[in-house]
């Protein structure tokens, strides 16, 4: 990691100075240079110096050396500039600012995401979630959703990759490989921001993983979080955007968990409840006594909201047919779907069929 880090701080300097910068370990091999092959080398001048300041360069024969912070009394890397002269001395001093830079800034990302990530995982206490933000400089109460993206016919661990490179310079949103199928994007929406922002995101992810991948993906977004820690109820509610979309509105491949209405209630009704309710309901005759043909009229006469005129124009029948098939689908199970209650309760239970079939598909 570090040595990736600095050695992208020394492309950007190599242009501006004019004499080998790099940065070795505690034991003076060369981690990062401006002259590649002295990469993995072991800088010999380095084992005789003695750092009694560690702000302060500190000048061989040969070079000029300067530590970088570290979170312990002894350090871990220390940049170093070709030369002792004064120059040398003020280059090292401003090479070690950078690479302190950008070492720290990308551990720092680096823990806000296994912090996210132990949040929506439920590895952390509700009260460490206060301390813990605080000492990564933390915004608590900015608004977030949380995304999941799941592969449905093939596993690419490349996925969380493709959809980082999405986000380059974000410092707000986090990528979080869960599994093989699964990556969590915890995506920062402003005020301003609205629903609409966050499905283009949300295509974006979809035709870049396509395009990069192959892969076939479905996205579940979650409602909007208030406070970090709201954001493991959020990640269950994405799960479950997806999971229900998937019995419901298996043509969908972005759901969003508050619009999936009744289909979330089912999906968290006992099957034994859900038994009992179609038993109840189809008492005349099962609802697998009802052929295609008529179910597909079912569907059509709820799309068109309960209009006979609509549903024969889309069907291309004559009204009369179209009554005469709502007449025999009331015989065959009591209910006539001319009256709203009625449709209702039909409607239901076509959604807890749904559900039980769905069931049954997973434990075979």
């Amino acid at each position: 990691m570090s040595s990736r880090i600095f050695q992208n701080v020394i492309i950007q300097m190599k242009d501006s100075v004019d004499r080998t910068v790099g940065v070795v370990d505690n034991q003076g091999y060369v981690i990062a240079c401006s002259e590649l092959v002295m990469i993995g080398s072991r800088l010999e001048d380095f084992r005789a110096i003695d750092f009694d300041n560690p702000y302060r360069p500190v000048t061989t024969a040969a070079r000029t050396f300067c530590p970088l912070q570290s979170g312990s009394s002894r350090f871990d890397y220390v940049a170093f500039v070709e030369g002792s002269d004064k120059i040398s001395g003020t280059i090292c001093a401003v090479a070690a600012v950078a690479f302190n830079e950008a070492k720290n800034n990308y551990e720092e990302k680096h823990n806000k995401t296994a912090f996210v990530k132990n949040i929506i995982s439920d590895n952390i206490l509700p009260g460490d979630v206060y301390v813990r933000a605080k000492e990564l400089h933390f915004s608590t109460d900015e608004a977030r959703t949380v995304m999941v993206v799941r592969q449905m016919e093939s596993e690419d661990i490349s996925a969380s990759e493709v959809i980082q490179a999405l986000f380059p310079d974000r410092q707000k949103d986090f990528v979080i490989n869960i599994n093989e199928t699964d990556v969590v994007v915890v995506l920062s929406i402003g005020s301003s921001e609205s629903y609409d922002e966050v499905f283009r995101i949300a295509n974006e992810i979809l035709d870049a993983l396509k395009k990069e991948l192959g892969a076939r993906c479905v996205i579940g977004i979650s409602t909007e979080a208030r406070h970090l820690r709201d954001l493991a109820d959020r990640y269950k509610e994405a799960q479950i955007a997806i999971d229900v979309g998937r019995i419901f509105d298996s043509e969908k491949n972005i759901v969003t968990y508050e619009n999936l209405g009744l289909g979330r209630i089912i999906y968290q009704l006992p099957t034994t409840l859900c038994e009992m309710f179609l038993n109840e309901v189809f008492k005349k005759n099962p609802i697998e006594t009802l052929d295609e043909d008529t179910l597909e009229t079912i569907n059509r006469f709820f799309e068109n909201n309960l209009n006979v005129s609509e549903t024969s124009r889309k069907l291309y029948v004559h009204r009369n047919t179209l009554v005469y098939r709502l007449e025999k689908i009331k015989k065959l199970t009591g209910l006539d779907l001319r009256e709203f209650d009625h449709a209702i309760v039909f409607k239901v239970a076509m959604m807890v069929k749904q559900y039980l079939d769905s069931i049954g598909k997973l434990a075979h």
